[in-house]
């Protein structure tokens, strides 16, 4: 049985395109807005949603994801309550695909076995956890596989042919390509490089591979999407969604529609790119 993560990459690639995958973080800047956010993106052209669980100390996220993910710990989220949004979100929605990132602590602390039960009831369809390398993998990817959870993992500008496979043997539902070396949100990835670099991935495995860090425009997405099966775009919208915030931090009637307004601009930009390899 085809996971919801596959049967969406394969729509898009039915259709020529690249998938739009969209970042943002759990319970930024509070849970009802978060959660309404959530709901509005599938409608703004969102294919698949990376929803960013706030952790303490994220050492892989640029400042703009940082600073999400401490307005949303200050506003009370936690990990059950990102589950709970899920949850909430799986109401109206059961087809587009969800996938949790962030790090291992939280997770640890939740207790992995009670966090795979509750994220697979909850709606969770993938998880990226980035401090977790393939050595690691009986901690949280194994058993994240056996109950039905794919285990998405990331490959970098400094992953080279004999890291690869290890890093693509428990990988399932896409990869994930950083297009730059470094945190998000802190260059602008070459598509060129990108494009030579999701070539020699596709190489080793038969899954999609998505590219992420950098895209921030729609001009951007569109470049990237002529190369990859996917476009991972997160700190613009985090941006965008800083942009619309009062004084406090506070969400404003513009927050919502801000960010979907970008994620619709985003949208139509991939959406223009038709793929070869794909028609």
């Amino acid at each position: 049985m085809s996971t919801r993560i596959e049967t969406r990459f394969a729509a898009c690639a039915t259709e020529g395109r690249a998938a739009l995958v969209t970042f943002v973080t759990a319970g930024d800047p509070d849970f009802e807005t978060s959660l309404a956010l959530l709901k509005a993106l599938p409608a703004a052209g969102a294919d698949v949603i990376e929803l960013g669980v706030p952790f303490t100390d994220p050492m892989a996220d640029g400042p703009a994801i940082q600073a999400a993910g401490l307005r949303a710990l200050k506003a009370g989220q936690t990990l059950r309550k990102t589950l709970d949004m899920v949850r909430a979100f799986r109401e109206g929605d059961a087809a587009t695909p969800i996938v949790l990132m962030g790090y291992y602590n939280p997770i640890y602390i939740y207790g992995v076995d009670r966090f795979l039960v509750d994220a697979k009831s909850a709606g969770v369809d993938g998880l990226i956890v980035v401090d977790l390398p393939p050595e690691e993998d009986n901690e949280l990817c194994l058993p994240a596989l056996l109950a039905g959870l794919d285990f998405i993992r990331l490959a970098t500008p400094t992953t080279d042919d004999k890291r690869l496979p290890a890093v693509l043997a428990n990988t399932a539902g896409f990869v994930y390509y950083v297009s730059i070396t470094g945190i998000t949100g802190s260059a602008t990835p070459d598509p060129n490089l990108v494009g030579q670099a999701v070539s020699r991935i596709k190489r080793h495995t038969a899954l999609p591979v998505a590219v992420g860090f950098g895209v921030k425009t729609p001009e951007q997405a569109a470049a990237i999407a002529a190369g990859a099966d996917g476009v991972v775009v997160g700190s613009a919208l985090i941006d965008a969604l800083r942009a619309t915030l009062d004084a406090e931090d506070r969400a404003t009637p513009a927050t919502v529609p801000a960010v979907t307004r970008l994620v619709s601009q985003l949208s139509e930009a991939v959406r223009g790119v038709r793929r070869q390899a794909a028609e």
